[in-house]
């Protein structure tokens, strides 16, 4: 795998002072959480990066782009620069949520052009569990004298509009949907954040937390392979969940594995009913 790094290489890369790494611990409902934990206990020179204060921008009262809309790229990238992150700089991001806010950043990276991007392979707790050290407090930002220039994918991205246009061809198949949340929420059972439950209509149902093994850490590309058979030949793979976060992960995975054609519905959910007019589907598969 690429852009997954296990546990003896992060190690390597922060021992050899080869990355920037970065702690993206977030608990939905409990926004200071991350920041908190952080603070207590990190691995040592990781700065942090908020969900919601640096990876997202501020939820619009329309709901328009969704519970989590994208940053503003040029806010987002003096942030990077500020931490020392620029061209050719590896980057590996952690959490504790199983990768899911870790794959936020690298998708972000990935998508404004940034390729040394890795996320930890078991986060934070397998790095404590390994005996590694740890620091609190905050890290003093170093002095960057270049700046994080985006060079952004646009083809990484859809929006509500090109899935509507994409219609025909998610119900033929050519085009695959994804819906990355439980299965209940998936299937209009239950609701717990948004205010319609349901899902998008020809959008099949992959859990982002399929992807992870007993321990927590990313199935082997054998494994993934064949969960992902079926999507085999698609034109391309758009995923969505319900803000954007949880998308990631899937993208990550699929990426990871060869293919080439995925992309994220960065609004999810969230964003799809904010227009009342767009189709919705509740019920069994």
């Amino acid at each position: 795998m690429r852009h997954i790094v296990s546990l003896e290489k992060a190690y390597a890369k922060w021992k050899d002072r080869e990355a920037v790494f970065v702690d993206c611990r977030f608990a939905l409902g409990q926004p200071q959480s991350g920041a908190d934990a952080y603070v207590t206990e990190h691995i040592p020179g990781a700065f942090y990066l908020d969900l919601e204060k640096d990876l997202s921008a501020p939820k619009r009262e329309d709901g328009v782009g969704g519970r989590h809309p994208l940053p503003d790229i040029d806010e987002l990238a003096g942030k990077l620069s500020r931490i020392g992150i620029v061209k050719g700089r590896c980057v590996v991001a952690y959490d504790d949520q199983g990768g899911a806010m870790a794959s936020r950043l690298w998708w972000l990276l990935a998508y404004m052009g940034h390729d040394e991007a890795y996320i930890l392979d078991g986060g934070f707790a397998s790095w404590k569990q390994a005996g590694h050290p740890t620091a609190s407090g905050a890290e003093q930002t170093p002095e960057a004298d270049t700046r994080f220039v985006p060079q952004v994918r646009r083809d990484w991205l859809v929006t509500a509009e090109d899935i509507a246009a994409k219609r025909e061809k998610i119900e033929s198949g050519k085009v695959v949907l994804l819906d990355s949340r439980e299965d209940s929420r998936y299937r209009g059972i239950a609701e717990p954040i948004d205010k319609v439950a349901g899902h998008i209509p020809g959008a099949r149902h992959l859990f982002w937390k399929a992807n992870l093994d007993a321990e927590g850490r990313y199935r082997s590309v054998k494994e993934q392979m064949k969960r992902f058979e079926p999507y085999q030949g698609a034109e391309e793979i758009i995923v969505y969940c319900g803000s954007g976060v949880t998308a990631c992960p899937n993208v990550l995975a699929l990426r990871e594995v060869g293919f080439t054609n995925v992309k994220l519905y960065a609004g999810s959910w969230s964003d799809w009913i904010s227009d009342a007019s767009r189709p919705v589907v509740a019920g069994e598969k």
